[in-house]
């Protein structure tokens, strides 16, 4: 069975108006050109909710799909600064990222809460892509499986997984320049492999660039990236969907 690759952007709490519209157009019109009628890799970009609207017009009808960076557990009520399944549904978002590290760790979300985000995205018909990691520490002390197993089994023992994308993305390779080799996120995505449904897309996140993506997008286990910084960049985010798309 081929997995399509997948690379999709994470703008986080970047962009304006004028910055979108500009970084849009720069990447529709040098995205992958499909052969034989299928999509050698799919592109996708995660924007901040109040540009929901502007990437929706501005994508509709494209090869470019789009998705939100994070969505309450909750259907709704007194949350106030919260964005429901519902709203995104509105937008006619794809994906939502569910469980990045930085939501993790700055605000403290625990592998149960992202758990119940996952549940609420596939029960309304969003694809969540699901972020596990670990940090430098836990790397060091040789925890890393333990900690992406915990992290992931919060979703597995409810049966959900098989409509999710899943994303490794080591903590200390997240806006730091450094990268995990590609033997090392190999060998993460080999032990993740053996959790999820075969077909199961497994992206690789940690400062993947146009510079390391050919290496890393070629080790077997890898089906594209959940990208940064870089997917800021139009020059460096086609760069590295070029990469995907000549996998294998």
């Amino acid at each position: 069975m081929t997995r399509t690759r997948l690379v999709a952007g994470n703008w986080k709490m970047h962009g304006s108006l004028a910055k979108n519209r500009a970084l849009l157009d720069a990447v529709l019109s040098g995205l992958p050109q499909p052969k034989s009628g299928t999509a050698a890799v799919e592109c996708a970009v995660c924007v901040p909710s109040p540009y929901l609207a502007q990437v929706a017009e501005r994508l509709r009808g494209t090869p470019l799909a789009w998705g939100a960076q994070n969505l309450s557990e909750h259907l709704d009520g007194a949350y106030t600064g919260e964005v429901s399944v519902a709203m995104l549904k509105d937008f006619e978002c794809r994906y939502v990222i569910v469980g990045h590290s930085e939501r993790r760790q700055v605000y403290r979300e625990s592998d149960m809460q992202a758990a119940a985000k996952f549940v609420v995205a596939v029960t309304h018909g969003l694809t969540p892509i699901f972020c596990v990691g670990e940090t430098l520490e836990e790397r060091d002390a040789g925890r890393t499986e333990e900690v992406v197993a915990r992290q992931l089994d919060a979703v597995v023992n409810k049966g959900e997984f098989s409509q999710g994308v899943l994303a490794y993305e080591p903590v200390w390779a997240i806006g730091t320049g450094r990268t995990a080799t590609p033997e090392q996120a190999q060998a993460v995505h080999a032990f993740l492999r053996r959790k999820v449904p075969f077909e199961t897309r497994i992206l690789y996140g940690g400062s993947v660039k146009p510079q390391n993506a050919a290496a890393i997008f070629a080790m077997p286990d890898v089906d594209g990236g959940l990208i940064g910084g870089a997917s800021l960049v139009a020059a460096d985010f086609l760069a590295i969907a070029r990469a995907a798309a000549s996998k294998g």
